[in-house]
């Protein structure tokens, strides 16, 4: 299964700092609990839609971040 990419340069790049960050705050102990859980949750889905330039929300709202 092919999967069209709907993700910019940009857009992926800011979900990766986000990502970044979010595991940042965990190492040091600044998050924790269900707050820890919730937000490495959502880092791991900003990596995994970054790294195949793909969201599957985007699809569902027909929206795209890609230079055509």
């Amino acid at each position: 299964m092919k999967l069209n990419k709907n993700m910019g340069a940009l857009d992926r790049i800011i979900r990766m700092v986000i990502a970044a960050v979010i595991a940042l705050l965990y190492i040091n102990g600044n998050i924790s609990g269900l707050a820890a859980i919730a937000l490495g949750i959502l880092a791991v889905i900003f990596v995994i839609t970054s790294i195949f330039s793909f969201c599957p929300l985007y699809l569902l709202f027909g929206l795209t971040t890609r230079k055509q």
